[in-house]
């Protein structure tokens, strides 16, 4: 009797970045309850998840691609857009909200022309939003590029990102 041997699915492209991924999948022996932590590989290395490596996954790991999508899409973690060269995540839990959040989120909009899940044309900054990011005690949190900054005035984080981003278009 003949065991029939998993044909292993090409990457999308050429590029290192897959052997991360396809080593994940490996070391859980391509299984489907590997798909969060897969999906964590392709965040990692990518930046984002797009629908080519959805299909990719989803293919090697015999899950649907509709089952993939759906996890993507549920949790926050996980972008299926290139984020600009600077994240900005700004907290809309309450504390925050109340310490000034939503006129930090208006002068962003208003100054940049971003909504929450938006990038800027040029690629330079990405805005996003959170329902709480654990930090209460700081209200009003923001998180630029990783780095949690809060107990600051709206009037200091406004001055904070205007420095953030003008530096870097220099």
């Amino acid at each position: 009797m003949k065991t029939k041997i998993a044909e292993k699915n090409a990457p999308p492209s050429n590029d290192r970045r897959w052997k991360i991924v396809d080593a994940t999948m490996k070391k859980n022996n391509y299984s489907s309850r590997a798909l969060i932590e897969t999906l964590h590989a392709v965040q990692d290395s990518f930046g984002f998840i797009d629908n080519e490596a959805l299909k990719y996954i989803s293919d090697s790991l015999h899950v649907s691609n509709s089952k993939a999508y759906g996890v993507t899409t549920f949790y926050n973690s996980f972008s299926m857009k290139p984020a600009g060269e600077h994240v900005l995540l700004l907290c809309t839990g309450t504390a925050c909200y109340v310490k000034g959040n939503d006129k930090i989120l208006d002068f962003i909009k208003e100054e940049y022309g971003l909504e929450p899940g938006d990038t800027t044309p040029d690629n330079k900054l990405s805005l996003l939003t959170a329902r709480c990011v654990g930090a209460c005690g700081l209200a009003p949190v923001a998180v630029l590029d990783g780095n949690v900054v809060g107990k600051l005035s709206v009037e200091e984080m406004i001055e904070r990102i205007k420095e953030w981003v003008e530096n870097e278009q220099d």
